[in-house]
Formats: structure tokens, C-alpha cells, sequence
């Protein structure tokens, strides 16, 4: 098998089974994981814990008498779209933390976040929310959220005290285009603009897996896998039917194989800074697709002891296909 995957970038629809992917790959020994899908034992990282807590904070925000800072509603879209971007610069930072072993110990973990959030909406462009909420209840909601986001961190901070030595990391996330939309999608919607805005450090190690499912199963599984009490987990929450349709009826990641220049790749273009100077950059991101479009991987929610053997065969059998496909790419 060819030198491990440093980076892996699943990408794919919300309920396509990418958390079920990532679960499933973290029951697999060292050994498994290297001669099968020629990765190393994985450690995870998630957008998706910024987008439960950014409503958290806006549920707190209306609680304590001021305005929704991210959504237009609970139940419902960004008031930005580039908000998209703000994530992505959040998962960078996460990811510079964990390949250097640098943990994050703020006196106030939510506090920390606040900023955090403030400074990568600045990165994409967009005004400071948290800076214009008077201070007695930035606190306030910052007490209220404290265990909920200290949790998160200490997660982080597990993960960065590893030893990286041989792991692949692995980035989830989501993203689409509207209803009725044309190819390209228009920033900055779709995967396009999440090349666009991942650092290129991680751009220079990372592959693809997509797991592929059309956008009518993605919506059937997002209703089916939501329970009441699941709106943190990333295995069991449920994203809004409007924001569905308003982000996730398509996405661009065929489209982007069809446009590159290598074949099995993703061609991603960027003008980054190099010193004094700013300089043209391609990254040819090898792609697997892992087809779940029969549902394959609704098991790994349940717990490993009732796992049956023909399931896991599935899984793995399609796994190592589609990694098959990102080993070739890379040559």
C-alpha cells in the first residue's frame, strides 16, 4: 500500500453517512486501517460542533433580551451565507493546533470561543457579531455555555496530546447548493469556496472521500436519523428542512471532477503568499467515492456489539474501493 493518507477531507451531503464513516473507521485496528484503506489510525475533526454551538449562542443571545447573532431563526439558515467560510477558517485553526500538539487551556473556554468566532468572521469578511453584545450579557451567556464548550475543547485537547506519528486526520463537512441551481455554483456555496478558503497546509496533504448519495436519500436520512434529543450529535441531529433545500439540494464535488485538468482529482487554484510576494498555487486533490446510495452505513449508529457480519463486509468492501480510487489518483 502506498505511504498513508495525511489528510482526509470527507465532504459529501449531511446525512450522506459521513459520521458514520468517521465511527466506523475509529473501530478499525492500526493494521486494518493501513493495508486496507492505506490510512493511519484517525484523528477527527468536525465543523459541525460550530454550527450547534453558534445556535446555543443565539439561543442564549434571545434568552438574555438581545438578537440571534448567526441564524435567521432556530430553525432556520445564516443570516449569511459566507458564514460557510467562517467554519472553514475555524476547522483551519483546529487543524494547526493538532499538528503542532498545541492545546488550548483559556480561563473561559467560551470566552475564548467568542473570540474565536469574532476573529473568523473577520477572516471571511463579515462584521464581529459577539463585538456589539453588551457586556453583561456576553457573560452571561458565556456562564451558561461554559461546560458545554469546555467539553469541546477538552476533546480538541485529547486529540492534540496524541502522538501524530503515522495518523491520518480527518475533516468532516457538508456543504451544497440551492434548489434549482446551475453549475458553478455560485459563491460561496458548494465545495468550491471551501477549497477556496481551506489553508493551503492543508490543501498540500490532503485526499477526498465523498460519500455519494443523491440529494432525495440525503434529505429521506437527515429526517430519519433526528431524534428529539440529538441536536449536538453529530450521529443524530437533524438539519432544518429550509436549510435543506436552501443549501443542500445539489452539490458541485461531479462537477469539480469534470473540470480538472488530472483525472480522479480535484483541481483547486490559489493565489497564496509566499514571503514578500504573492504567487499562483495549484493542489490536485485526489478523490475517492464511496457509493451509499443503498444505504450501507445506518448500523455503525447503533452500538458496536450488535454490528452483523454482512453489514460490516458492506462497509468495508465499499470503503476500500473508494480508497482504491484516491490511491490511484495519487499515483
Amino acid at each position: 500500500m502506498a505511504t498513508p493518507i495525511d489528510v482526509l477531507l470527507i465532504f459529501s451531503l449531511p446525512a450522506s453517512g459521513k459520521s458514520e464513516v468517521r465511527r466506523y473507521m475509529s473501530t478499525l485496528t492500526p493494521e486494518q486501517c493501513r493495508g486496507d484503506f492505506g490510512i493511519g489510525p484517525t484523528l477527527q475533526l468536525d465543523d459541525y460542533p460550530y454550527v450547534h454551538l453558534m445556535h446555543r449562542i443565539d439561543d442564549e443571545l434571545l434568552a438574555a433580551g438581545w438578537h440571534y447573532a448567526y441564524y435567521k431563526g432556530p430553525h432556520r439558515p445564516f443570516q449569511d451565507d459566507w458564514t460557510w467560510a467562517v467554519l472553514i477558517e475555524l476547522l483551519n485553526e483546529d487543524y494547526d493546533n493538532l499538528v503542532n500538539g498545541r492545546q488550548v487551556n483559556p480561563l473561559s473556554a467560551s470566552q475564548h470561543l467568542f473570540d474565536r468566532l469574532d476573529a473568523a468572521h473577520c477572516k471571511a469578511g463579515l462584521p464581529q457579531p459577539l463585538g456589539e453584545v453588551p457586556w453583561r450579557i456576553r457573560m452571561r451567556v458565556g456562564e451558561i455555555l461554559e461546560a458545554e464548550v469546555r467539553a469541546e475543547y477538552d476533546t480538541l485537547n485529547r486529540q492534540a496530546a496524541q502522538d501524530r506519528t503515522g495518523t491520518t486526520i480527518v475533516m468532516e463537512a457538508a456543504r451544497g447548493g440551492r434548489n434549482g441551481s446551475a453549475f458553478p455554483l455560485t459563491p460561496p456555496q458548494g465545495y468550491a469556496t471551501a477549497f477556496q478558503t481551506l489553508s493551503p497546509a492543508i490543501l498540500e496533504r490532503a485526499c477526498v472521500l465523498y460519500v455519494w448519495v443523491d440529494p432525495a436519500e440525503s434529505r429521506r436520512k437527515n429526517i430519519e436519523r433526528g431524534r428529539p434529543d440529538g441536536a449536538g450529535s453529530i450521529l443524530h441531529h437533524s438539519v432544518p428542512g429550509e436549510v435543506m433545500l436552501d443549501q443542500y439540494a445539489c452539490d458541485d464535488m461531479a462537477w469539480l471532477l469534470e473540470q480538472s485538468d488530472k483525472p480522479g482529482t480535484i483541481r483547486v487554484e490559489r493565489i497564496i503568499q509566499e514571503g514578500d510576494r504573492y504567487v499562483t498555487r495549484v493542489f490536485h486533490l485526489p478523490v475517492g467515492r464511496f457509493d451509499n446510495r443503498k444505504d450501507c452505513t445506518t448500523f455503525v449508529r447503533e452500538p458496536t456489539a450488535s454490528w452483523n457480519a454482512a453489514d460490516v463486509g458492506r462497509i468495508h468492501a465499499g470503503l476500500a474501493a473508494a480508497f482504491g480510487e484516491i490511491h490511484r489518483a495519487r499515483g
